[in-house]
């Protein structure tokens, strides 16, 4: 006997399965015989005559916990992978963004206690200028003040600004590390740029324009001579007499520089080859002869190494704090679009 499956159709739903039965040989031999049997697993049927489809089989949650729940998640994924098979794409999507998240937190969590140690050391020695600075400027008066034109650039001042300045770039980015925000953390970054960008200019300059630069340095400090020993000018009188005392040198270009002062054969005591009480007002053999300025440019010029060490440090301390604030500003970044 052999039969043959028949599917018929109510409206769209497949709801039975036809069999047909052939003839059988012979003289009894009659029509097709065809039986119409439900299909157990769709057709129910309604009131109005409907064969509705069957309810979709449970969809698995997109933020399955990667961790620990290994096995149920593969049950759900094995009952549902016949009929959804988009479930367990579902499931290694929502793991692999959980991932994502967590190793985004944690290259967050180590710069950012990096970048915390790195601003509270930045914040410690702006601290340290600020305090040496207010001590000049309290013990010492305008010491080291030597140009007339701008008798506000002494060491003094030029040491509390710089603390100051490095006090405030270093608790910004303290703030910004800790609060993992943006925009403190964008900040920091744009003024240690300025910074360094500033001062990259200003090295440029120097090195481009040394003899303009020796030619006014010369006449500016032969005119601040001129305020030497003169009320108000302590920081200054202070400033010479140990440049000269300390360098064994007299004037500025020469000692004669300050016959134009003095208007006499006459030089402070701190140009005495052996200081004693109104010295200067003795023969020229008795004075130092080398000239300051010379002296202290050669006195650089041998010393050029640890300069150069010095400002090779400070440019690399910069630009690992501009390292820093940038890498954390991306993993700030990532961290949310991850974890959002």
């Amino acid at each position: 006997m052999k039969g043959l499956l028949v599917p018929e159709w109510s409206g769209h739903v497949h709801c039975t399965l036809g069999f047909v039965l052939p003839p059988w040989p012979g003289p009894w031999a009659a029509s097709p015989v065809a039986f119409a049997i439900p299909h157990p697993a769709t057709c129910r049927a309604t009131s109005r005559g409907h064969f509705p489809s069957p309810p979709p089989p449970p969809r698995m949650s997109g933020r399955t916990s990667c961790s620990g729940q290994r096995g149920r998640t593969g049950a759900v994924s094995n009952r549902g992978l016949g009929s959804e098979p988009g479930s367990a794409a579902e499931a290694a999507g929502g793991c692999g963004e959980l991932k994502r998240c967590g190793m985004a937190r944690a290259c967050l969590q180590a710069v950012k206690y990096l970048m915390f140690a790195f601003n509270l050391l930045f914040w410690l020695g702006g601290c340290g200028v600020l305090g040496v600075g207010i001590w000049l400027a309290a013990t010492q008066g305008s010491f080291a003040t030597l140009s007339s034109s701008f008798p506000s650039l002494s060491a003094a001042n030029l040491l509390i600004v710089t603390g100051t300045f490095v006090m405030a770039i270093g608790f910004v980015g303290c703030l910004g590390a800790i609060k993992e925000n943006k925009c403190l953390l964008l900040t920091f970054f744009l003024l240690l740029l300025l910074v360094f960008l500033l001062e990259a200019t200003i090295a440029i300059l120097f090195f481009a324009y040394t003899d303009k630069i020796d030619r006014y340095a010369q006449r500016d400090l032969k005119k601040g001579l001129h305020l030497y020993g003169t009320q108000g000018n302590v920081g200054l009188t202070n400033a010479w007499s140990i440049i000269q005392t300390d360098f064994r040198c007299c004037g500025v270009s020469n000692y004669t520089d300050w016959f134009e002062v003095y208007n006499a054969t006459r030089v402070p005591d701190s140009c005495c080859l052996e200081f004693s009480e109104s010295c200067g007002l003795h023969a020229p053999g008795t004075w130092w002869k080398a000239p300051c300025y010379e002296t202290v440019k050669v006195w650089l010029q041998e010393n050029l190494l640890a300069v150069g060490v010095f400002g090779l440090c400070t440019a690399l301390v910069q630009i690992l704090g501009l390292t820093f604030a940038m890498t954390m500003y991306c993993q700030v970044v990532k961290a949310d679009t991850y974890c959002a």
